[in-house]
């Protein structure tokens, strides 16, 4: 039983050695640990710290990131607006153009076919005044024959030109 009843020697070294080691420990060992321990509780508060940090700036990104969407969604919009209000604009312009091209075409045609019109009368009359002279022309052959419807002619020619001058 010697081994749990202790000796007073061997209790007085084992307390000379636990203090000896307590100073030593109090002297270097524990502010070496208290450092540590503390710089190892500022990086963890740096890192918290950080990660705050980081979670504003990721939270900041994504508004930011929501505003150009939308800012982006705007101007798209926009874009379509004007691209439709151009196109609109350029059909319409297309759809004048247009009617302005047939109604020349048409005003073209239309004086064209005038001017055919007026030459098939021309051309008309002048054929019937030529056949209406020849006809004439053998009616009074035939009735001039003899001189007395000559003298007539002649006669009421001339009573038409005295009736005309006055």
């Amino acid at each position: 039983m010697e081994l749990f009843t202790p000796d007073f020697g061997l209790v007085f070294w084992m307390f000379v050695s636990f203090g000896v080691l307590f100073v030593v420990l109090w002297r270097w060992g524990w502010p070496a640990i208290m450092k540590g321990v503390s710089d190892r509780a500022d990086l963890i508060d740096k890192g918290v710290e950080y990660a705050q940090n980081a979670k504003q700036q990721l939270d900041k990104a994504q508004e930011s990131a929501a505003e150009l969407m939308a800012d982006a969604a705007r101007r798209q919009a926009e874009m379509l607006r004007e691209a439709d209000r151009m196109k609109t604009q350029i059909i319409e312009e297309a759809r004048n153009a247009a009617k302005q091209e047939a109604q020349k075409e048409m005003d073209a045609a239309k004086v064209a076919i005038e001017q055919d019109r007026k030459r098939a009368q021309e051309q008309f009359k002048t054929e019937v005044s030529t056949f209406a002279l020849d006809i004439a022309q053998k009616v009074v052959r035939k009735q001039m024959e003899d001189q007395k419807a000559q003298q007539e002619l002649v006669s009421s020619l001339i009573d038409e030109m005295e009736t005309a001058q006055s």
